[in-house]
């Protein structure tokens, strides 16, 4: 994937094995994925392109399955998939990781992301046709599985929860990403931090929906990093979004700050709308250690560079390692007890 990494510059790579008879039709996929789904832009889709091919080298890979061991011979279990659709390919790692546990896929994909993951798995068909018998897609409800790995909402996660409670299952929900400041960060790590903060449009459960920081915190850092940023008003939904909630807040006359692309809200939630970003004042760092704790279930990702438990670089969000898995379940070490 890494040859579409680039929106400016596609070009073929020699000595990749069907590339010929895959390329134009991957470039085909990528503009259908964005005709079905206006969060789709060609920059963001490029850019999951470019993160799987960097996170999938041989060394990343061996490094990964090195930690478990995977059986040479097993009974293939089948393993259903109901994926999200808020960015593209959401749900690549677990279609992989099913594949790489020796276990059949029967996937139904969400209807905002539809069209990419049904042409990669064509690809890796060709060139290992002994895969065919161990993926599937399905447009109906699920059956004929032994196990299932459900993404989705909140709301839909007690649907899950009814459904297949009595299969080996993991369920995930609504999670959000929040970044602990101090207001020392460089200018370079706030323009990072806008990269955690926009890519995908902030439509993923790794982007930082949230930030903490003193409160005798200088707001033009963080605006200042965040121009980088700035064309994204030029994408009609997203402005759509930023003028109704923009309107929505004014109304009820709550306070907010705007550089006329991004409100900032102060809020105690985590889940802010598109185009706002939350934010809660601090007095000492163990206050904050307190409170992510005690939020852990909601939250995907801690951004700082402040020593806070588990944190990860700025603008490093979005190109998680193939051993990041969501919401900390390992789910290799799920689907291998499935054995």
């Amino acid at each position: 994937m890494g040859q579409f990494a680039s929106q400016s510059n596609i070009v073929k790579v020699d000595g990749l094995s069907f590339n010929d008879t895959f390329f134009d039709g991957m470039l085909a996929q990528i503009q259908l994925a964005k005709h079905k789904n206006g969060w789709f832009i060609e920059e963001h889709v490029h850019f999951t392109c470019k993160s799987w091919s960097e996170a999938l080298s041989e060394e990343n890979v061996t490094r990964w399955l090195s930690a478990y061991t995977i059986p040479e011979k097993s009974t293939p279990k089948t393993v259903g998939l109901i994926m999200a659709g808020n960015i593209p390919l959401v749900g690549f790692h677990d279609f992989l990781t099913v594949l790489l546990s020796g276990h059949s896929v029967i996937a139904k994909l969400s209807s905002n992301d539809k069209a990419l993951l049904p042409f990669l798995a064509e690809y890796l068909i060709a060139i290992a046709p002994e895969l065919k018998e161990y993926i599937s897609f399905s447009e109906e409800k699920l059956e004929g599985f032994d196990a299932v790995i459900a993404t989705g909402s909140n709301n839909s996660a007690r649907y899950f929860e009814y459904y297949f409670g009595k299969y080996p299952h993991i369920i995930r929900k609504n999670r959000n990403s929040v970044a602990v400041l101090s207001g020392n960060e460089t200018p370079a790590q706030m323009i990072a931090l806008s990269d955690d903060v926009y890519r995908y449009f902030g439509l993923g459960c790794r982007n930082v929906s949230k930030i903490y920081i003193p409160k005798d915190y200088n707001f033009d850092a963080f605006y200042n990093g965040m121009y980088t940023w700035k064309e994204v008003i030029n994408n009609h939904k997203y402005i759509n979004n930023y003028d109704y909630n923009k309107a929505v807040y004014l109304m009820s006359d709550i306070k907010l700050l705007d550089n006329e692309f991004l409100l900032l809200k102060e809020d105690a939630g985590f889940s802010s709308p598109i185009s706002v970003v939350f934010y809660e004042t601090y007095d000492n760092l163990s206050e904050i250690q307190t409170k992510l704790s005690e939020e852990k279930d909601t939250i995907q990702c801690v951004v700082s560079n402040m020593g806070i438990t588990g944190e990860i670089p700025f603008g490093e969000t979005q190109t998680p390692q193939l051993w990041d898995y969501a919401d900390g379940v390992d789910t290799m070490d799920f689907l291998l007890k499935l054995n």
